[in-house]
């Protein structure tokens, strides 16, 4: 780091920096020199300083700001960048495209945090201070899950949480498009999927099994339009919008909308309104499996993610055993009972993705219930990671008393809203390492790395969505790209960047103090954080 991290205030913190005498201005004459293929990061760059600078930032073959790609540069990777800022000129330089697009968020930050304001500051001074950084991420999977099926945010707010993830070089926006609350993603061949499965009656109020209901009916979906330009808006900031779409359980929704689906085809449903583990799940007969393909043909249209998301954990197996054509196919595929149809429905699908190009990404403890061919997000226990990777998945740690940020910040009991059990203070999300203390050069070799999740049974606004994230994405966002920081290091820069955050509006958390009593214990978690009704405890 550099010798004056204070100045710097970097989130994340740079793999190498080093503050140099002067700056270089940066006004109306400044003109860009664009290497080939670095057009889209000299169109972002443009886009992120106008509003604030207004300055156009022109091309000319003289420019003293370069931006260029060189395929040569060794040991940056896909997203390392190397930045030189003098008194007279600036290079970026990155061997791949999303290099320059990350490098491009810390010129942002290097600029005063006015830069970062919508609002026009003509008379402002734009002084990028002298450095020299090479910067390469320590994990490429840094990714953050929001929750729209419980809560449905308008597509608008989308681009801004990617915006702010961008920001801090997050890489994946992991897009929760359906549940059992509601079904967000439009489906052509099945339109009852958003017209009926996308509104549900009322919410239920308080936790699991509280049996209080606001009564107050909910509902939203997507275009297909703003789903692709959802994607387009976050690839042009280096963000991978990865979709989930929740199989064979959590699918309470689905089967309102189409119960031939279930294991009781004659039953009605309605859209779930409690929070929990709902027992309904798709049956195991050809209909639904053609369904799940031909759903996740168009959610592969839409979004070109290498990885889709299937849910695929919490799925109770009492209908199963209950269901003649279940306990059939199970001894027509021998297996040795109606449960394992969990592992046999993954398989089926993990395939059909494979089959496209695609990898599966599902939920799990330790990977033990999934094909080989699947990404694994374990979350119950950080000894999960270590398992899944021995086994030979690829694993993200999602960690629930570091990631999950629907937990609340502090005990304070006028925080708002939030899933009870724990708390998951600023300081807990900076400390945890995805890969395992003892782990061997296999296992961390397989920790793509780790992800931040917001379920949103308590979450109705954008504010108290960002109330939530910040500052704690901020600290998962330095321990994935950064690797291991002090704590005093990365609070001493976080002082500085909260600056950043005013000037985009950003309603984060006002202060992290430590806890002056224990972490409560949790209850029996289900994976978004809250207490399954009776019965439907996991292993």
């Amino acid at each position: 780091m550099p010798a004056h991290p204070s100045v710097l205030a970097l989130v994340p913190r740079p793999a190498k920096a080093v503050l140099r005498p002067g700056h270089f201005t940066l006004d109306a004459d400044t003109a860009l020199h664009i290497g080939a293929g670095a057009e889209p990061a000299a169109e972002l760059l443009r886009t992120l300083l106008a509003p604030a600078t207004g300055l156009p930032l022109r091309p000319s073959p003289d420019g003293q700001f370069t931006l260029a790609l060189a395929p040569g540069l060794t040991g940056l990777g896909d997203e390392g960048y190397g930045l030189t800022v003098a008194p007279h000129a600036v290079l970026l330089r990155a061997a791949h495209l999303t290099g320059l697009l990350r490098g491009i968020q810390t010129i942002r930050q290097l600029l005063s945090p006015e830069a970062l304001s919508e609002t026009p500051r003509p008379d402002t001074q734009w002084l990028l201070p002298c450095v020299e950084i090479t910067d390469v991420p320590r994990h490429p999977w840094r990714g953050a899950m929001l929750d729209v099926a419980r809560h449905f945010q308008p597509v608008s707010y989308l681009r801004r949480y990617v915006d702010l993830l961008a920001l801090h070089k997050i890489s994946v926006f992991h897009l929760h498009l359906t549940d059992d609350q509601g079904w967000r993603m439009p489906v052509a061949a099945r339109p009852k999927l958003t017209e009926i499965g996308g509104h549900r009656a009322e919410s239920q109020q308080g936790p699991a099994g509280s049996g209080t209901f606001d009564g107050v009916p909910h509902g939203g979906s997507y275009t297909r339009a703003e789903l692709s330009g959802l994607v387009r808006y976050a690839a042009a900031r280096g963000v991978t919008v990865m979709p989930e779409i929740e199989m064979p359980g959590h699918v309470r929704a689905a089967l309102a909308a189409y119960p031939g689906l279930g294991n009781q085809p004659e039953r009605s449903l309605d859209v779930w309104t409690r929070w929990g583990v709902c027992d309904t799940v798709l049956g195991v007969h050809d209909e639904v499996l053609d369904f799940c393909r031909d759903v996740l043909d168009e959610v592969m249209d839409v979004f070109p993610s290498p990885y889709i998301h299937i849910g695929g954990e919490e799925c109770p197996t009492t209908e199963w055993t209950h269901s003649a054509a279940a306990r059939e196919r199970a001894s027509a595929q021998g297996l040795p009972n109606p449960e394992a149809l969990h592992g046999w429905f993954l398989g089926q699908i993990g395939e059909f993705l494979v089959r496209r190009g695609r990898r599966p990404v599902g939920w799990a403890e330790t990977g033990a219930e999934l094909p080989l061919d699947f990404t694994v997000m374990t979350w119950r226990d950080a000894s999960h990671t270590r398992t899944a990777a021995r086994r030979g998945h690829p694993v993200v740690s999602a960690y629930h008393r570091a990631a999950y940020l629907d937990y609340a910040q502090t005990a304070d009991p006028h925080e708002p809203p939030a899933q009870p059990g724990t708390v998951v203070d600023l300081r807990a999300a900076h400390a945890h390492d995805p890969v395992p203390e003892d782990a061997g050069p296999d296992v961390a070799a397989r920790v793509l790395g780790t992800q931040a999740q917001l379920w949103t049974e308590f979450v109705t606004t954008p504010a108290h969505i960002e109330y939530l994230t910040y500052p704690r994405l901020c600290a998962l966002a330095d321990r994935a790209w950064s690797g291991t920081t002090e704590w005093a290091d990365f609070r001493s820069r976080l002082d500085g960047h909260t600056a950043r955050l005013d000037a985009l509006g950003v309603r984060y958390h006002p202060a992290h103090h430590p806890l002056t009593q224990p972490l409560t214990k949790p209850r029996t978690l289900s994976r978004s954080g809250i207490t399954p009704p009776s019965g439907e405890e996991q292993p």
